[in-house]
């Protein structure tokens, strides 16, 4: 009979067996299934292409550290692509999951779900006893598909411990606290999402607290005090605060407020870090989310499932996501192998924007920007900013004044179709004079465009309240190069041009167009609809699903605030002028880039009311930001857009549709009504939008 030490040598060597690896051929079956080279296999897992070959037919095994990648890497495709035949296993699923797995087999008499473009399945029938609290939409985010992630990016907690995620499912969240709440969702929620970029990290869980959720777990119900509740933070001698602090976690400088980051230094590649909104506290904003602080939790996980799925994971305002957008679409390094000892260390990304803030050229900043007060600087700056013009009552016609209705018309998103392919610069500004003006070239030109002649029924296109220059100005290249375009010679007297420039915002235009397209489509209003049905389709949209209707102004205010947020102001009453912000910190601190795009939208919509002028002889009454109003002979753009005789829209004007630059009736009211306000001094587009035209800038 084998002795006791005998038995436990056997067993603390199959402890210390190496990993076992599926059969030569499944490994190739799998990598091709996958749809990956034994090249990029090689590159991920640094070591060559032959190395790999040599794996796939049996001649050799890796060792540690990377037979450890590779099978985590072989289980994971197995997982997504079981062999032919094979009866696939029920996962693993946590304790806390009190809803059954997507694996499990339906009945037959089961409802089954509505396949709707861009929502997930219904939520699965629940197990025996257990019966639903509330309502569960018909529509939700598709599950990730990741399977480090089974359970989507985010969930919402409710006081009696159910976390609602997308696609249905209910966990249990057992947390009275939140240090419990971070670690249960680190180690069992399940929670998170695939990085957007190869280079990139992946997202961070994100766990949305209910008024109920935060008291439960020791946090008051409301921030309360003398400055917006946005801006409050729990004091560092607060209960939760110290136990967060004696957990050993780490809240970032925003300190413990609505959108509160808790997380520990990375240790070796795995991320600890978690992301909470506590919606009491104001955490979404109701111009960005409206109605969604009102909602079932259920339904509050479903508009931030489909936000999460089509954009970002939500990491705070969304001006914040927007600007996070970008850098998980334009990851700063990316890894390159250093020549010397061939390591893999972390690189310069290109096309991005780098790791290291950069300072603006003197003109490109604010005021309070410590380049600007260090140096005296007096030379003026660059206004580009949207349009908030009306044109004087009296230069307009007596026919114009007889129109009964004056009516608006708002391009969906102008500011994201102005960051299509759209030219910046990615390296410091250097300082030119004379310069001769390139249109090519991204940067700020002192020039004198006060005698470009325009139309006096229009805005002149140099200046956002569409009054003509006096004398030299600081301009972005977009409106410089416009002067001449209309055929006017231009010479800078000097410039702050970038040399190194690319289209570093295209991937977060086409994300962000997509998301807007495909949650219009939801909505039913579709790119194949001609334009009345169009308008008829716009008309009804919001009230077609409050929750899509959410997430379509979540949208747009991404794309508002993300630009805003390039140039965030100083906050705070701490702030002393010349000091450096927080702001200032990120390499995506860049006002210029702000100003690149506002001016070329701004360019973009005055091309458009000069085609109309010239195809249709109207002139706008006033132009707020991305609406402008014309006088009309009804009530619809129809009764004053320009149509070919086919039937189509003329190209150069105002055209309606869901696409991103074109138009959508924004408001119709009595044309003696605008021209009352214009006599008053007020801009009628405002009226009409309800909005104003700058771009918020951000939490």
């Amino acid at each position: 009979m084998p002795s006791e030490e005998e038995l436990f040598a056997s067993v603390d060597a199959l402890l210390n067996e190496e990993p076992h690896l599926p059969p030569p051929a499944e490994r190739a079956r799998l990598r091709e299934a996958a749809g990956i080279t034994q090249a990029r296999l090689a590159t991920a897992l640094k070591t060559t292409t032959q190395s790999v070959k040599n794996w796939e037919n049996g001649r050799s095994e890796p060792k540690s550290p990377r037979l450890d990648a590779y099978q985590r890497l072989l289980n994971g495709w197995a997982a997504k692509y079981p062999a032919p035949g094979a009866v696939s296993a029920s996962p693993t699923v946590p304790d806390a999951f009190t809803a059954p797995a997507a694996s499990e087999v339906e009945t037959a008499d089961a409802p089954q779900p509505v396949d709707v473009p861009g929502a997930g399945p219904a939520r699965p029938t629940t197990r025996p006893g257990v019966t639903s609290r509330r309502p569960v939409p018909q529509k939700a985010a598709r599950p990730a598909a990741d399977p480090r992630f089974p359970h989507g990016p985010l969930a919402v907690l409710d006081g009696d411990g159910s976390a609602y995620g997308t696609g249905g499912i209910v966990l249990d969240c057992p947390a009275t606290s939140v240090v419990e709440l971070v670690e249960w969702t680190l180690r069992e929620s399940g929670l998170g999402a695939p990085r957007l970029h190869r280079n990139g990290k992946d997202s961070d869980p994100l766990i949305v607290l209910t008024a109920a959720a935060a008291v439960k777990l020791g946090l008051p119900e409301r921030l309360e005090g003398h400055v917006q509740r946005r801006s409050l933070r729990l004091p560092e001698d607060h209960p939760v605060v110290k136990q967060v602090v004696k957990a050993k976690w780490r809240l970032t400088q925003r300190g413990f407020g609505p959108w509160a980051r808790i997380y520990r230094k990375v240790q070796g590649r795995e991320r600890q870090c978690v992301q909470l909104a506590i919606l009491s506290w104001d955490a979404l904003d109701e111009r960005s989310w409206p109605g969604v602080t009102e909602m079932e939790p259920a339904y509050v996980a479903r508009v931030l499932g489909i936000y999460a799925q089509r954009v970002i994971t939500p990491r705070g305002s969304t001006a914040v996501s927007g600007l996070e957008l970008m850098t998980a679409l334009r990851p700063p390094t990316r890894a390159v192998q250093d020549p010397q000892t061939g390591n893999w260390v972390p690189g310069h990304n290109p096309g991005s924007l780098g790791t290291e803030p950069m300072d603006p050229a003197p003109p490109e900043a604010t005021p309070e920007h410590p380049v600007v007060v260090d140096s005296g600087w007096s030379g003026g700056f660059l206004n580009e900013e949207a349009y908030q013009w009306v044109r004087p009552v009296d230069l307009l016609s007596d026919e114009e004044c007889t129109l009964p209705y004056a009516v608006g018309l708002d391009l969906n998103t102008a500011f994201l179709a102005a960051a299509a392919r759209l030219v910046v610069g990615l390296s410091a500004p250097d300082h030119f004079r004379a310069p001769t003006f390139n249109p090519k070239i991204p940067g700020s030109w002192l020039v004198d465009l006060s005698h470009v002649e325009v139309d006096p029924r229009l805005p002149s296109p140099f200046t956002p309240d569409g009054t003509r220059p006096t004398g030299p100005a600081w301009y972005q290249t977009h409106t410089v190069a416009y002067a001449q375009e209309l055929g006017y010679n231009v010479q800078p007297l000097e410039g702050y041009l970038r040399r190194e420039t690319g289209a570093y915002l295209d991937p977060w235009h086409d994300r962000l167009k997509t998301a807007y397209v495909d949650t219009l489509a939801d909505l039913g209003v579709t790119k194949d609809l001609d334009d009345r049905a169009f308008l008829a389709a716009m008309e009804q949209h919001k009230d077609a699903d409050p929750a899509l209707a959410a997430v379509l102004a979540a949208i747009k205010a991404t794309v508002k605030g993300g630009i805003g947020k390039l140039r965030e102001r100083p906050q705070g009453k701490k702030y002393q002028e010349g000091e450096r912000w927080p702001a200032l910190q990120r390499p995506t601190w860049r006002p210029d880039i702000r100003a690149a795009v506002i001016s070329k939208a701004r360019i973009n919509m005055h091309r458009k009311l000069r085609n109309m002028a010239t195809m249709t002889g109207l002139y706008p009454l006033a132009v707020l930001s991305d609406c402008v109003v014309y006088p009309s002979p009804g009530e619809s753009p129809l009764d004053f857009l320009p149509y070919a005789a086919s039937g189509k829209p003329q190209p150069g004007g105002f055209r309606l549709g869901p696409t991103p630059g074109l138009a959508k009736l924004e408001g119709v009211q009595s044309m003696l009504w605008a021209v009352d306000l214009m006599e008053q001094g007020y801009n009628p587009a405002r009226h009409i939008k309800g909005g104003d035209a700058v771009l918020d800038e951000g939490e």
